[in-house]
């Protein structure tokens, strides 16, 4: 073998382990990319056609084992419609269940329990001695969160900048005092984007820094938006005061698994992830909230499970 052929072979040899190193690297990295950090919760929302009260319908009770030997799940979003009861012997027994099957609780999402940004006081600080009382809830529940409601603006109020800010005004001094008596407990008060103002990330914006407080917070649901919202820039907007986030889903695509939301467009949850993850490095819990009709409850949540471990990568 002459040199020039021994120095072509070894060229080509070279590049080509060049060429394999530098794809091994991309597919490496491509590989890191997309290994995110973050657990899986069930929201208790999910399965609310299933659990309640009658012969047909599942205690909540039963939530917990459900939860984990189905899908392996471990932990929980409760929603304060779904407890049939709210008496201390009721709630230990639902701990005792938790605690059986190693499930824990991460927050309780209130509803109906009055209007913090009323325009009548007598009405804000019934709103606000309410609220209280599921905030000794949640701690019992070794919960991290209360998720309130912002309610007490008239419809449109979002579009009209001095009746927003006058809605601001009225509703700091309800979510300061909360936000004081989480700090007795270790519990956050967090708002969901869950129809008026609340939907709207500017007015959201102007609700955070005017309460300005580290217990005050967002849960980012991926849907709750109205058609005027960019879903992907809204939950960009409220990560920054993320302390919980919910994957909102209607159904999943028989063929590729991807989520499509109620009127059958496509929900980019990759896309969600590289926003909430990958962009504002989120690494707490993502809960499944599932609430199509195609699928039934279970298969729904098993599809969403599915799909979010995949996005993990792990």
């Amino acid at each position: 073998m002459n040199r020039s052929t021994t120095r072509r072979t070894f060229m080509k040899q070279t590049a080509a382990g060049a060429a394999a190193l530098t794809f091994g690297g991309q597919a490496f990295a491509r590989s890191r990319r997309k290994k995110r950090q973050y657990g899986i919760s069930l929201a208790g929302w999910s399965l609310h056609r299933t659990i309640g009260v009658g012969e047909d319908k599942m205690p909540m009770l039963d939530m917990p084992k459900l939860t984990r030997d189905t899908w392996d799940i471990e932990a929980i979003e409760l929603v304060s419609g779904m407890l049939p009861s709210t008496e201390k012997s009721w709630r230990d027994k639902l701990a005792k269940n938790a605690a059986a099957n190693n499930v824990k609780f991460l927050l309780i999402m209130i509803d109906g329990q009055g209007a913090i940004g009323d325009k009548k006081k007598e009405k804000c600080a019934d709103a606000v001695k309410r609220h209280m009382q599921w905030i000794d809830y949640a701690a019992d529940f070794g919960c991290h969160s209360v998720r309130m409601n912002w309610a007490g603006a008239a419809h449109g109020t979002e579009k009209n900048a001095a009746e927003l800010d006058d809605f601001v005004n009225r509703s700091v001094p309800g979510f300061h005092a909360l936000c004081d008596y989480g700090d007795l407990k270790n519990i956050n008060v967090i708002i969901e984007n869950h129809g008026g103002p609340s939907s709207y990330p500017h007015a959201m914006d102007k609700l955070m820094a005017a309460v300005d407080h580290p217990r005050f917070g967002t849960l980012p649901d991926f849907g709750n938006f109205p058609e005027d919202v960019d879903i992907y820039e809204a939950i960009d907007a409220l990560m920054p005061y993320a302390k919980a986030l919910s994957a909102k889903c209607y159904d999943f695509d028989a063929t590729t698994g991807k989520h499509t939301d109620k009127d059958r467009k496509m929900v980019d949850f990759e896309k969600m992830l590289q926003i909430c993850v990958d962009k504002h490095k989120y690494h707490g819990y993502i809960g499944i909230e599932y609430e199509g009709r195609i699928m039934s409850e279970m298969d729904g949540i098993t599809a969403a499970n599915k799909r979010l471990i995949e996005l993990r990568g792990v």
